[in-house]
């Protein structure tokens, strides 16, 4: 049990951070000032070894409403034997503080963060507060995994986005064990994406659903993290193997809606279908079909709409080509 007395540091980049060898310490850090002028702080889970090491950085929520990743890096750090790793293991466990507070997707001025990386030092309220991250924060560790789950009303598969041209985060990803890895070069304004352009080997773990914890899918993600300890030789750990190999895609992209009506997607995830096949029916409110919807090519269902009321325009279903 925590008291109110517990006093966790205020510090306003990595580098002020105080641990001593073999132990773990709890940090907010300053990220912004709300218009109150009250500071908006990132929680921080800090573990130092006792011997040098890398520097493992784990991240989470910078969707606000991702919340898979929070448990995750909370589970790992409850079972990390910190006198006994070589390096440091840090977690973000909450990177978008104004969307969390709301429990939305977005940042506080309707932005996706994770399309504004690297952000802007004189920019607007999302560029500076993505800058801010990357300078005060990602730019301290020497790997990153980055914690996600699928939008509102979607759900995914266990997959994986890297860069598979690059051996180190070719490596990352497969020892997530994931169900399907898809190819995505850096430079895309992602936090994966800006972490590599500083030459940072970053993936992306996409575990699950949002605002809400699943016990499955965190367990799968930490078995991940777990293989990329030991392969860092931060901890002895042995990997695991995957039980069976992932789908590995060259590229990934959403399919669309052209109307408007109730949606219902005729496949599963995971599901290999054929150029032409039908993979989802819009009806009217009258229960009439209105159209049908055909795979445009061969590949594989990586996530799909939940969301039966659909607009024109609206999401069906993410198909990877493998």
């Amino acid at each position: 049990m925590i008291s109110d007395n517990d006093f966790i540091p205020i510090i306003e980049d990595l580098s002020e951070a105080k641990v001593e060898p073999g132990t773990t310490q709890r940090f907010w850090l300053k990220i912004i000032s709300d218009g109150l002028g009250e500071p908006v702080k990132i929680p921080i889970l800090y573990a130092r070894g006792l011997t040098d090491g890398p520097v493992l950085g784990l991240t989470a929520a910078v969707h606000g409403d991702e919340l898979n990743g929070i448990r995750v890096i909370q589970r790992l750090f409850d079972d990390l034997p910190v006198k006994e790793i070589r390096g440091t293991v840090i977690g973000v466990l909450v990177v978008n503080v104004p969307g969390f507070f709301r429990q939305q997707r977005f940042f506080s001025d309707g932005v996706d963060l994770n399309h504004m990386m690297p952000g802007r030092e004189g920019g607007n309220a999302s560029q500076l507060y993505a800058h801010r991250v990357l300078e005060r924060i990602v730019k301290h560790f020497d790997y990153i995994l980055d914690l996600h789950t699928a939008s509102r009303g979607r759900t995914n598969s266990y997959y994986i986005r890297a860069d598979m041209s690059a051996e180190s985060t070719r490596q990352l990803a497969m020892l997530q064990n994931p169900q399907l890895i898809v190819h995505n070069p850096p430079s895309d304004g992602t936090l994966r994406g800006a972490a590599a352009e500083a030459e940072i080997p970053a993936i992306t773990l996409e575990v699950g659903n949002p605002g809400v914890y699943q016990k499955r899918l965190i367990r799968s993600g930490l078995a991940g993290i777990h293989n990329v300890l030991s392969h860092l030789g931060i901890t002895d750990d042995e990997i695991e193997p995957a039980e069976t190999p992932p789908i590995l895609c060259r590229k990934s992209y959403w399919l669309y809606t052209d109307a408007g009506g109730l949606l219902t997607v005729e496949v599963e995830l995971l599901q290999v279908v054929k150029a032409g096949e039908v993979v989802a029916v819009l009806r009217d409110v009258f229960g009439r079909v209105k159209k049908k919807f055909q795979a445009p090519e061969n590949g594989v269902v990586i996530g799909k709409s939940t969301m039966p009321v659909n607009s024109s325009g609206g999401r069906i279903l993410h198909l990877g080509i493998v």
